[in-house]
């Protein structure tokens, strides 16, 4: 899960920058995707961190 997280988080950064570049609509769309990714990834971390502190636990 943190592989993901991780890899969504470098994918949504790359996103992000590249759609700087972009024009129009299609820039507007590509930072909504972007910023889609970066938020899954933090998600997928904070999910690992609470499986990890359930497991630890037990």
């Amino acid at each position: 899960m943190k592989i993901t997280a991780i890899l969504l988080l470098i994918l949504g950064v790359l996103g992000l920058i590249l759609s700087t570049m972009m024009f129009g609509d299609i820039g507007i769309a590509t930072m909504v995707g972007s910023l889609a990714a970066i938020l899954s990834g933090f998600g997928f971390f904070s999910v690992n961190k609470a499986i990890y502190k359930q497991n630890a636990v037990k």
